[in-house]
């Protein structure tokens, strides 16, 4: 182990480290005595040369010269001896010896050592050498202060040149090193911890002077050196001991548990240097650094001192049930909510020992994390909801019908968990749908029989049925029998037997019914129908049943148990009865055969009596388990069939209406018997479709069809097929019965009567049943049965005895006058491909024949067109076509159209073109439909170069869309397009240019250009000031300040602020009379007229003058003054210092001097350069004179000379002023006196105000505030806080407050501003959505005024109708009143009339005019389900009023949309609203974002307050020490302390009063108002959310208007194709209505030609 040593050099350092004794080592540094080092060291001392070691040499001393002998030997090789070896010079020689022969020894080196030499000594630090000889150059030793070796190094020798000269070997004999003495001086080194030291284990303890290498420490320090603590004492870092500072090691606070520690320096530096040391081995159960804490599983006993060895109690907790295995709370605190041994429970587990489960859990488990497992109880199905069960089992408590270990499941034959009291719901599945009562616990589903379905298995598949009680019918005309009676069905009457009749059963005639299809093994009832033909009131049948059983029947069945007794059975047939049930039931047996036997005897007499339909087969409930189980459902059940009777529903035909009891229970039992459903079995061809009557399975029969199957034809009825069965219709007159072939339908006819109804006449005849001969002139071999009109005529022959000719041929071919019917020649005949007449007739008078001419045809011969007919009818093939006018000209115009050619020539309805077929120029609509309209196109919107007049404009003709003029939209180009405005410029509109940033939207006012500005922001466009406001915006608005008095304007001049000023007011404010207006303002009068001659004079003179000083900078800057401008700018500079003394009106005497001086040497410097002296004063009196300053230098010179006299007087005279100084002197000094003390204290108190403000100030936490503001305690640093807080700054430089999951009010604000923006937004989408349903309303508006347009001419077509039908009227009425009309004529007219068939019946044609008046009416309530929608349309007779004034003779309504404007008028205003609350947000936020920025400002004034009124209370102190000190000698002075006293009195008690209450009351005022700002936010937000909501109304009860548009154009559309359809049907019957009338019109004209 290396020593260090401590040198002792002989230098002023090395004093300086001498230990002071006079404080020893408990007052400072201490260090141990020095000494040489060397003793008791020989063997730690080596040379790399010495002589004599390896043999004896010799050596000489030059500096011998007195010696005779001058050379010797030197033999080291055995230690120096005086008396034995003295020739020995060995290294350990030089060690200091106190011995007498000490200087007869010394160490020498080898002769003529050339290379270095060098003596390593261990352990020293400071080396002191004597030498023998010349001394060597020796290595420069330098202070070291810790070594552990030291190296001599001797690097030449000092030959003196001998070694140059003689090369000799005796020369090198006498160079060499030799050492007397070397001392090296120092102490074992102890960093200043010891002043002493012991010898190191090993080491010899009695060599006297030896210096030993073990420290004695003190100051708590060990080692060698002192270089570590002692033990336990670790609690500061070991340093070295300096001067008065012992830099002692600190015990370590173990807390009495533990007596070892070691020095953390990280724990040190956290600690700010105070205290590093760890206690290690901590006992009692403690731990920490201090063992001030207790060991896991162990908590502090709060009761006991930390030192006590039993402050540590172990923790008592269930290890299972606590987390970490069952440590608890080691220690108190509050802040952590920790409780000393409080256990720490797992997630489901209580207690304090956290050894039961929570409420809702089980299972307590060590391997379970959070301790318990939940109960999983399913709330529906524990009792009251609870989730809590069994601790330890985790049993549920269940409801009564529920089951499970976690109560999820239903008892068997429940269903449903739920909520409910009973947990379950029993499964109810049908007694006989289902096969048992389990279902599906969570669907319910029973288990179904075949083919039956539903939940409860109560309903049946698609094609399935229930049977009826009587379901098993066997019909007696299929038994076994004589004869059968068939019986035809009577439509309206009851019915009272099934099959095709009833099977006549004489006395003793028996009835065998075989039986083969018993569905279930149980009793039957045997229901008997009938019906007697005789009534016997006295005498009643006999009625013998033979029951056959074929095969035998095994006893173990339900049947085995009969005797033969039980197949004989008898019941009477009551005559008033049609049913009769055997008075006890059969049983019968599934898939046996039976035969059924029936006698029939009559007591009195036997005849056919009684007539039999039908037996059927009665189920016994009694033979049921559903009613005989004896369990309360079933006995219900037998209560409910008893009770309701459900028996009798099946005995009679005709059935009544059967209970919902009864259609249970009976579909229960027919499910049971039949294990589930029965097939409908529908008869495809028969029936409507496969399915049937689920009660009953009847299906749905085609007509005249019957069975439940629907596969036979009904009685009466035959041809069974797709189609139904046709009625036989058999006449009653001509057949003998009313039953047909099934398959013919040939009835059984009577003679004389023929066909297949015999319902009639043999050919040739007619009037069944009274035949008769046909009578047809000999032109038709058949004629109607019924009527005897004539069929076939022949011979162009017609009418019903074909006695008149055909249409198209003339004649008479009544039988026996011989004039045959001849083609008419129209102009040829019928068949000839040139036949345009209807008919013809031959002129009585001239035997011509005359034509009646179809329509579109006329002349004589129908060879021409008629009006509204174009062609050439006179050509082969040539036809006459009505001319393709569109219907838009008159038809009983000849000109209207050209006969040839058809073109149109006279256009009607505004129309134009060779077809008619647009509207004329100006005009714009359907031609076809004759709805061509004025364009009303806008002048000031419109091109132009489209209008011919302001009302005169071309539009397009099929849309009536105006050409707008550049940004004019509409189809009249009367509004702007969005953005624009100034459609009256008639240029086009302008742009809005609307600020984007300054203005709610890019849109203004369509009429003036006004933007909606924001809140700040005016102007037009928004880019200025708001009303009454200049400025920038963007940096500043200010309020005009004008006089209200003075201005012809409120706004003043937007970049200046000048206000615009009335006549005679000037002045920025105008709030003064204007030039030439004199009086007080606002009373301003126009001068005196002279005030305008002067006026123009001053003018002109200041014209001239500004002419002369232009003219004097010009000739500045021609240069000729350039030799003189230094000069002139040095007398300049004395003109401006006389001028400053002219102008200080309290210039002194010595500044006069000044004055006066400075002029001379003016007057000097010009008349040096030959100015006259008289003309500068000229010069220098016109300045005075023009400026004043001449007079005020002659004040002053008088001022300062009676200062002079007053300052002289002062002192000499008695009182003087001097003397009242001393005296005010001394007054100010006897008041400080008196005021000292008072002023002491007040200074005192004072000061520790203000320390208790310091501390108060120093109290306040930032925290709370960040907390409220930002969201997160502000203590926490910036990097690690995700809030933020005061000072924190984000990535990019930004200023950090708030954030996701704060909850501050920065964060508030900023939600809420999101919150308005996505209102903002919802609010832009449902405009973009009102808009929508304007332009839609528009289009339903357009729609609805062209669907009134076209009702218009469809009733102007319907009145033309009528007019053309009331003419024709009216011709009939004149034709039937003429006096030459004979009454065969009139006959004749009024048959032709009647002839004359109308397209329609009069019911017809009513019922179509209502219909049509119904359209009208629906089509007029349009407007009035407008008026609905839209809340303050107007009525529809002041629409249509306005919509005439408005469109200029406009016909029809034109609805309007007002309420969509209005919708969107409240949408803007919604919106509006929204952004002001927006806008407020924002501001909000803004204002919160400054009071943070003010509370920070005034918390850094708070500080430099104190900060300044501690500066000042110094300053003060000062200021006092000074009035002390110097005892000022003037009043002023005096004035001046105490002005000065006063003012830091005042400054002191005004920062008392700032810091005792401003400082509070602004953090109470910040903290009310954050609370207000959060208030306001959440108001804000409130807001917001109203407007939210009102704007999803808005757009919701816009979505239900434009549903109902929707519904209405639709509406529009349908009554539209309705009116369409009426009006070609309008025009069939005008077309029509027009024939009749021409046809009257000719027959009237061949009446009137009749002779």
């Amino acid at each position: 182990m290396d020593l260090l040593w401590k040198l002792g050099l002989f230098l002023s350092a090395a004093r300086a480290q001498e230990p002071d004794l006079a404080h020893g080592c408990a007052h400072g540094s201490c260090y141990p005595a020095t000494g040489d080092l060397l003793v008791g060291r020989e063997t730690n001392l080596k040379a790399s040369s010495t002589c004599g070691l390896r043999r004896r040499e010799p050596y000489c001393i030059v500096s011998h010269l007195q010696e005779e002998k001058k050379c010797f030997y030197c033999d080291s090789r055995r230690p120096y001896d005086p008396y034995s070896i003295p020739m020995s010079h060995r290294i350990e020689n030089v060690i200091t010896t106190f011995k007498a022969h000490r200087k007869k020894s010394w160490w020498q080196s080898e002769n003529g050592e050339r290379a270095r030499t060098s003596i390593i000594i261990w352990l020293f630090t400071y080396t002191q050498c004597t030498f023998l000889n010349i001394k060597p150059k020796m290595s420069l030793l330098m202070k070291i202060l810790k070594i552990t070796n030291l190296r001599l190094n001797f690097t030449k020798l000092h030959t003196l040149g001998d070694n140059l000269l003689d090369s000799r070997t005796e020369i090198k004999e006498k160079y060499y090193y030799a050492i007397y003495e070397l001392v090296v001086r120092g102490n074992c080194f102890c960093y200043g911890h010891a002043s002493e030291c012991a010898p190191i284990d090993g080491i010899r303890n009695d060599i006297e002077g030896m210096v030993h290498g073990r420290c004695v420490c003190k100051h708590n320090t060990k080692g060698l050196n002192c270089e570590q603590c002692d033990d336990f004492y670790n609690d500061l870092p070991w340093r070295p001991a300096e001067g008065r500072n012992t830099n002692a090691c600190k015990k370590c606070n173990c807390n009495g548990h533990s007596n070892q520690c070691h020095f953390d320096m990280a724990v040190y530096l956290a600690t700010g240097n105070v205290s590093g040391g760890v206690c290690d081995n901590c006992l009692h159960n403690t731990m920490g650094r201090n063992c001030e804490t207790c060991k896991p599983f162990y908590y502090q006993d709060p009761t006991r001192d930390i030192r006590d060895p039993g402050v540590c109690v172990a923790c008592d907790c269930d290890p299972d049930g606590s987390l970490n295995g069952g440590i608890c709370d080691g220690h108190d605190d509050p802040s952590l909510r920790m409780i000393s041994g409080q256990c720490r429970c797992k997630d489901n587990i209580e207690g304090a020992r956290c050894d039961k489960c929570k409420a809702g859990f089980f299972g307590l488990s060590a391997s379970d994390p959070r301790g318990c497992q939940p109960c999983k109880c399913d709330p529906r199905g524990t009792v009251s909801g609870s989730s809590q069960c069994d601790p330890v089992s985790g049993d549920c408590f269940c409801k009564r019908l529920v089951t499970g270990h976690s109560c999820n499941q239903c008892l068997p034959e429940h269903w449903a968990l739920s909520h409910d009291a009973s947990g379950c719901r029993g499964c109810d599945c049908d007694v006989g749908g289902a096969t048992d009562n389990q279902c599906s616990m969570e669907t319910g589903q029973c288990h179904c029989r075949s083919h039956m379905i539903g939940r409860q298995c109560n309903q049946v598949e698609s094609s399935y049925f229930f049977m009826a009680l009587d379901h098993y019918i066997y019909e007696a005309e299929n038994a076994k029998l004589g004869q059968v009676s068939e019986r035809e069905y009577q439509p309206g009457r009851p019915v009272s037997w099934t099959g095709t009749g009833f099977a006549q059963a004489p006395e003793g005639g028996t009835l065998e019914f075989a039986i083969n299809n018993i569905p279930y093994s149980m009793e039957y009832d045997v229901l008997l129908r009938y019906e007697l033909q005789v009534d016997y009131m006295s005498s009643q049948w006999l009625h013998r049943l033979l029951r056959v059983v074929p095969g035998p029947i095994p006893t173990s069945s339900p049947c085995g148990n009969t005797i033969p007794a039980d197949d004989l059975l008898t019941v009477s047939l009551p005559s008033g009865a049609r049913f009769v049930v055997l008075s006890q039931p059969v049983c019968l047996e599934k898939g046996v055969s039976y035969k059924l036997l029936f006698m029939f005897c009559l007591i009195l007499t036997c005849s056919f009596i009684s007539s039999p339909p039908q037996i059927a087969l009665l189920p016994h409930y009694s033979s049921l388990e559903m009613f005989t189980a004896g369990d309360p459902a079933s006995v219900a059940r037998k209560q409910s069939y008893e009770r309701y009777r459900c028996h009798e529903t099946a005995k009679s035909v005709s059935r009544p209406q059967m209970s919902e009891v009864c259609a249970k229970l009976i579909t229960s039992m027919s499910a049971l018997i039949n294990n589930g459903a029965l097939p409908c079995e529908c008869d495809p061809q028969g029936s409507l479709s496969s399915e049937c009557d689920v009660r009953g399975g009847q299906c749905r029969c085609r007509p005249n069809i019957s069975g439940r199957r629907c596969d036979k034809c009904a009685p009466g009825a035959y041809g069974f097929g797709p189609s139904g069965c046709k009625l036989c219709e058999c006449s009653l007159e001509g057949s003998q019965s009313r039953f047909c072939d099934q398959y013919s339908g040939q009835c059984p006819c009577r003679a004389g009567a023929f066909g297949q109804r015999c319902d009639g006449c043999q050919s040739g005849h007619w009037g069944f049943p009274n035949c008769r001969p046909c009578e047809c002139n000999g032109h038709a071999d058949e004629c109607h049965q019924r009527t005897g009109a004539c069929i076939n005529c022949r011979s162009n022959t017609a009418g019903d005895k074909c006695d008149r000719c055909a249409n198209g041929y003339y004649g008479n071919p009544a039988l026996g006058l011989g004039s045959p019917c001849r083609p008419c020649p129209c102009p040829e005949g019928p068949n000839s491909g040139r036949h345009f007449a209807a008919s013809c007739y031959q002129d009585n008078r001239n035997k011509q024949v005359v034509c009646n001419c179809n329509q579109g045809y006329t002349g004589p011969r129908c060879d021409e067109c008629a009006p509204g007919y174009y062609g050439d009818p006179s050509k082969p093939g040539g036809r006459c076509q009505p001319c393709r006018c569109s219907n838009n000209i008159d038809l009983s115009d000849p000109e209207a159209c050209d006969k040839r050619t058809g073109q149109c020539l006279k256009c009607l309805y505004n129309t134009e073109g060779p077809d008619c077929g647009v509207c004329k120029s100006s005009y714009y609509g359907d031609a076809s439909r004759r709805n061509c309209r004025k364009c009303t196109c806008n002048f000031l919107g419109t091109e132009r170069s489209q209008c011919l007049s302001r009302d005169d404009c071309v539009c397009q003709r099929a849309t009536g869309q105006c050409q707008c003029l550049p940004h004019v939209i509409g189809q009249t180009c009367d509004h702007c397009a969005p953005n624009y405005w100034n459609l009256a410029s008639g240029r086009g509109c302008e742009p809005c240019g609307c600020d984007p940033n300054n203005a709610y939207t890019s849109a203004c006012n369509e009429f003036t250009g006004q933007c909606q500005c924001r809140v700040g922001f005016g102007g037009k466009s928004c880019k200025d000031c708001q009303e009454n406001h200049w400025g920038d915006p963007r940096v500043l608005c200010r309020a005009c300040d004008c006089d209200p008095r003075g201005i012809e304007s409120s706004q003043c001049n937007r970049v200046t602020g000048h206000c615009v000023c009335q006549q005679g007011v000037s002045g920025v404010r105008c709030d003064q009379c204007a030039r030439g207006f004199s009086g007080t303002f606002p009373d301003c009068k126009p001068c005196h007229q002279c005030f305008g001659d002067w006026d123009r004079i001053v003018q002109d003179l200041a014209t001239r003058t500004k002419a002369l000083t232009d003219r004097a900078k010009e000739l500045q800057t021609t240069g000729l003054t350039r030799a003189f401008e230094r000069r002139f700018k040095e007398l300049e500079d004395m003109l401006a210092q006389v001028r400053d003394i002219v102008n200080a009106r309290n210039a002194t005497a010595e500044a006069v001097t000044t004055l006066m001086g400075m002029i001379e040497d003016l007057r000097y410097s010009l008349v040096r350069r030959r100015f006259r002296p008289c003309i500068f004063e000229n010069m220098l009196l016109t300045w005075y004179s023009s400026s004043g300053a001449y007079d005020s230098i002659r004040a002053s010179y008088n001022k300062s000379r009676d200062a002079e006299h007053r300052a002289n007087r002062s002192t000499t005279d008695i009182p003087s002023t001097v003397s009242q100084s001393a005296d005010t002197r001394k007054k100010t000094e006897r008041l400080i006196a008196q005021k000292r003390d008072d002023f002491n204290r007040k200074n005192a108190a004072n000061k520790r105000t203000l320390t208790d403000l310091n501390a108060k100030a120093q109290n306040l936490d930032i925290k709370k505030i960040n907390e409220k503001v930002c969201g997160a305690p502000g203590d926490a640093p910036c990097v690690d806080s995700p809030c933020g807080g005061a000072g924190c700054r984000d990535d990019e430089g930004k200023r950090h407050c708030g954030g996701l999951n704060c909850k501050g009010a920065v964060a508030v604000a900023n939600n809420a501003l999101d919150r308005s923006k996505h209102a903002e937004k919802e609010l832009d989408k449902a405009m973009g959505v009102v808009e929508e349903l304007f332009k839609q309303a528009q289009e339903a508006k357009d729609k609805a005024q062209a669907a009134l347009e076209k009702a218009s001419d469809t009733k102007n077509k319907l009145d033309h109708s009528n007019n053309d039908l009331r003419d024709l009227i009216k011709q009939i009425r004149e034709f039937l009143m003429q006096e030459g009309a004979d009454p065969d004529s009139i006959e004749a007219v009024a048959n032709r009339v009647l002839e004359l068939s109308i397209p329609a019946s009069p019911r017809q044609i009513q019922h179509l005019a209502d219909e049509i008046k119904d359209r009208v009416k629906s089509l007029s309530n349009v407007d009035a389900i407008l008026e609905q929608t839209q809340n303050d349309v107007r009525k529809a007779e002041q629409l249509l009023l306005d919509a005439k004034k408005a469109r200029n003779k406009a016909e029809g309504v034109k609805s309007t949309t007002e309420s969509v404007k209005k919708a969107l008028n409240d949408a803007g205003r919604a919106q509006a609203a929204a952004e002001k609350a927006i806008q407020k947000a924002r501001n909000d936020i803004g204002l919160t974002q400054n009071r943070l920025a003010q509370i920070q400002s005034e918390t850094t004034a708070r500080e430099r307050d104190l900060n300044d009124a501690m500066d000042r209370l110094g300053d003060l102190g000062r200021q006092i020490e000074a009035l002390k000190t110097k005892r000022a000698n003037n009043s002023l002075d005096a004035a001046r302390a105490e002005e000065t006293a006063t003012m830091a009195r005042d400054k002191a008690n005004e920062a008392k009063e700032i810091l005792d209450g401003e400082l509070s009351d602004k953090y109470r005022t910040v903290q009310g108002l954050m609370d207000n700002k959060a208030k306001t936010m959440q108001d804000a937000k409130q807001k917001a959310e109203r407007l939210r909501d009102e704007a999803k109304e808005l757009l919701k009860d816009a979505q239900d208007k434009l549903q109902r548009l929707a519904e209405l154009e639709k509406d529009y559309e349908e009554n539209q194709k309705v009116l369409e359809g009426k009006a070609r049907q309008l025009d069939g019957l005008e077309d029509k209505m027009k024939a009749i009338l021409n046809a009257i019109n000719k027959q009237i004209q061949i009446y009137n030609t009749c002779q």
